[in-house]
């Protein structure tokens, strides 16, 4: 492990003002983007999609430090037969990996799931640094209700973030942790804080007692929302008030920055968010974001898989990159979503 070289690149991917593009759909999630949008799923429309995002400027030089890609993208050649890795180094972001492979459902746990993708993982990891990766990522899903999740289900998950965070910090690779708390069902914003916090103490136990090095790690977690089906919806000040909150209860200052998840939230939500955590202030770390959808949807509306269409693509998705970028700041304001 060199941990020099792996808390300069943590520090790179939450740098002022930048944050991730989680490009790191599987072929099934993007399928179902792409039908919505009527395009075929094929790979060339895969790629071709990807380059245009990857190959977006100003975005990607000022505004994006690190893409998270899926295994059948770092691999890819454009149609000039680029690799779609280099586009990503060109414009001096970090090439980054989805190394899980899902969530399963536990035996014994009853509509609770743990991430699977350990098998061969160290192997896997070896292969995608040559491929140019230099960060991964490994999600996993806690579900919420007045009963779940279970004591067991958070332990279990918790300890596969920190067995691929070690294999990954061996391989000098950063690891991002992603334990997600869904934003799905009907449950208050405060049973999502009490969830998420008692996730994250369990989650910074298991990565030291694997070992993990904390200054070579980014953190990527939900926000502290309420369910999409809860009957009371937070105001964006308390949203940023109780994520603050629970950060400062559970994650450490030596961690390097958090980068959160949209995890369902509209565009201008995940946007509005983060805008105001930045604006409280005081926080011993850099909080950013690793959007995927939140920033991406308005890109693949606007080009609707159609090559004329491949500048209003961009203008969307630069447009979402630097509204975040304010965010991630505390610099934005609604009134700059009409300009």
């Amino acid at each position: 492990m060199n941990l020099e070289q792996l808390t300069a690149v943590a520090k790179a991917m939450v740098a002022p003002g930048k944050g991730i593009l989680a490009a790191d759909e599987s072929n099934a999630t993007i399928r179902s983007r792409f039908d919505a949008i009527g395009v075929d799923n094929t790979p060339d429309n895969r790629r071709d999609y990807r380059s245009f995002m990857f190959r977006t400027e100003p975005a990607m030089t000022d505004h994006v430090s690190g893409v998270i890609l899926f295994d059948e993208t770092i691999r890819q050649h454009d149609a000039d037969g680029t690799p779609l890795v280099q586009y990503i180094k060109e414009r001096g972001a970090i090439p980054g990996i989805k190394v899980d492979q899902g969530p399963r459902e536990m035996a014994g746990f009853p509509a609770e799931r743990c991430t699977d993708g350990m098998d061969g993982l160290r192997d896997r990891l070896r292969d995608y640094y040559a491929h140019g990766a230099r960060f991964a990522k490994w999600r996993a899903v806690i579900d919420v209700s007045d009963t779940l999740p279970t004591a067991g289900a958070v332990k279990a998950n918790a300890h596969m973030l920190a067995r691929y965070a070690a294999l990954c910090q061996e391989e000098n690779i950063v690891p991002i942790v992603e334990p997600e708390v869904l934003m799905d069902g009907a449950h208050t914003i405060e049973r999502c804080a009490e969830v998420t916090e008692f996730v994250l103490k369990k989650t910074f136990q298991e990565l030291f007692e694997m070992r993990v090095q904390l200054e070579g790690i980014v953190l990527k977690p939900n926000m502290i929302v309420a369910g999409k089906k809860c009957p009371v919806q937070p105001t964006v000040a308390e949203v940023a008030e109780k994520t603050v909150q629970c950060l400062k209860h559970t994650v450490p200052s030596l961690v390097p920055g958090i980068a959160f998840l949209s995890g369902g939230q509209s565009d201008i939500d995940a946007t509005a968010h983060l805008d105001a955590m930045n604006k409280i202030g005081g926080n011993p770390w850099p909080l950013t974001f690793s959007y995927g959808r939140a920033l991406q949807a308005a890109a693949q509306k606007a080009w609707s898989g159609k090559p004329e269409n491949v500048s209003a693509g961009q203008a969307a998705f630069a447009k979402r990159a630097r509204m975040n970028s304010l965010a991630s700041l505390g610099q934005w304001d609604a009134g700059m979503e009409a300009a």
